[in-house]
C-alpha cells in the first residue's frame, strides 16, 4: 500500500512503512506545507498498530537540507512551523516502532533533526551533516536538546554555535551515525541492515526502545518504577513465548 501526501509518500510492505521525503528539486528542504504532511503521516504511523519498523530516506541526491531558506527570505517561515515539526520529531522517538534513517547527500538542520529523532542512524561517508541555523539567527530546534545526547554537551555545543559540517565518516566517529554504507552499495546495504534490526524486532527491543528514550529524564527511583512496567509488559507479550519456544527448538524466532 502506497499514500502519497503532497511532499512525502509512505509504502506500507506487511510491518514496514517506507517514509520518502520528496522535493527532490530543493534537496527535499521542509517548509510549512511539508512539515504539515510529516505531521500528519507521523500520527498515522504512530497509530498503526500493525507497522514494527520505519524507513526513512530522501529523494533524489539528499536526505534533507533542512528548512527551505527561500521561503524563509520570501518570509513565510514563521512561528507556525516549529509546533508540527516538533510534534512529528517527538512522535517518531515515541512511537511503538523502531525508526531508521538513511542519511545521505545533504542532512542538515531538520534532516539531522530527523535523524536524531530516529532510533538508528545511517549514513554514507560523503553525507554532510550539522545544525545550521545559527546562520540565519535562529535556534536548531530540539536539536539543542537531542544532539548533547548523542555526541555530549561540548562537541554539541561546537556543532550547534559553529554551525559546521562534518561528513558521514567523523559522525560516526562521533557516535552521531550507527552505521556507514558505501555511497554506491547505499540501497542494498540499507536493505540489508533493515533485515538485521526485523530480526530483533520484537516487542521486547520495542519496549526497550521506549525506555532508552527516558534514560536521561527520569530519576532513578522513576527509571525503576517504569522499567519494572515494560518488563511486565514485554513478559506478558505472545514474542516471550516465541522467545522460549525458538530456544527450545534451537531455531531463530517469528516475532509477532
Amino acid at each position: 500500500m502506497k499514500v502519497e501526501f503532497e511532499h512525502l509518500t509512505v509504502e506500507k510492505d506487511g510491518p514496514i512503512a517506507r517514509l520518502t521525503l520528496n522535493r527532490p528539486e530543493r534537496l527535499n528542504a521542509m517548509h510549512y506545507d511539508a512539515t504539515r504532511d510529516l505531521d500528519a503521516v507521523t500520527q498515522l504511523l504512530d497509530e498503526d498498530r500493525d507497522v514494527r519498523l520505519v524507513t526513512i530516506e530522501g529523494e533524489g541526491r539528499a536526505f534533507c537540507s533542512g528548512i527551505d531558506l527561500k521561503e524563509m527570505a520570501a518570509g513565510n517561515i514563521d512561528m507556525r512551523f516549529f509546533p508540527p515539526w516538533e510534534r512529528a520529531m517527538r512522535r517518531l522517538e515515541l512511537m511503538d516502532a523502531i525508526v531508521i534513517s538513511l542519511m545521505h547527500g545533504y542532512s542538515i538542520g531538520g534532516g539531522l533533526q530527523i535523524g536524531l529523532a530516529s532510533d538508528i542512524r545511517v549514513s554514507t561517508p560523503t553525507s554532510q551533516m550539522g545544525l545550521t541555523a545559527i546562520a540565519e539567527s535562529f535556534l536548531p530546534g530540539l536539536g539543542t536538546w537531542r544532539l548533547a545526547r548523542y555526541i555530549g554537551m561540548g562537541r554539541a555545543k561546537k556543532l550547534n554555535i559553529l554551525g559546521n559540517l562534518i561528513d558521514g565518516e567523523e559522525a560516526l566517529r562521533i557516535g552521531l551515525v550507527d552505521h556507514l554504507v558505501d555511497d554506491e552499495t547505499k540501497d542494498e546495504e540499507f536493505e540489508a541492515l533493515i533485515e538485521d534490526y526485523m530480526a530483533a524486532n520484537s516487542k521486547g527491543a520495542r519496549l526497550t526502545k521506549r525506555a532508552t528514550v527516558d534514560a536521561f529524564d527520569l530519576d532513578y527511583e522513576a527509571f525503576l518504577a517504569q522499567y519494572l512496567d515494560l518488563q511486565q509488559q514485554a513478559l506478558e507479550h505472545p514474542d516471550h513465548d516465541e522467545a522460549k519456544d525458538a530456544l527450545n527448538e534451537d531455531r531463530p524466532p517469528v516475532w509477532s
